[in-house]
């Protein structure tokens, strides 16, 4: 999938994650296209050394700690790109669902079958 249908599909995940979470606010259309770069480049760069540096602790709750990590990297975002506002650790952790879950149905969604990876095969 191209650099701008991803783009698009985080920007949409974070936008709807404003809609469904009180706490994170966008200021314009730019802004969430900002807010999106910030999180993809976040999430590029800094996420795979902190899910690197977290793997015991990650193992030890089975997973549940990449939450943790994912609502720091929406922290990280929000802290990045004013205008796009993240009130605290809860909003982070329900707007990292947020978009996770609305990032994945969107990628499939829109994703055509040649990227998919086969099942069965």
């Amino acid at each position: 999938m191209g650099f701008w249908a991803r783009l698009f599909i985080t920007a949409f995940a974070l936008w709807a994650a404003t809609q469904l979470v009180p706490g994170i606010e966008v200021r314009g259309v730019v802004r969430l296209l900002l807010a999106a770069l910030a999180f993809g480049l976040v999430n590029a760069f800094v996420r795979p050394v902190l899910v690197l540096l977290s793997l015991p602790l990650t193992v030890l709750t089975l997973g549940l700690f990449l939450l943790v990590v994912n609502a720091a990297m929406l922290g990280l975002a929000s802290w990045l790109v004013p205008g796009f506002e993240v009130a605290g650790f809860w909003p982070a952790l329900w707007g990292a669902i947020v978009v996770s879950v609305m990032s994945w149905a969107a990628t499939r969604l829109f994703a055509p079958a040649a990227d998919l990876p086969a099942s069965g095969r």
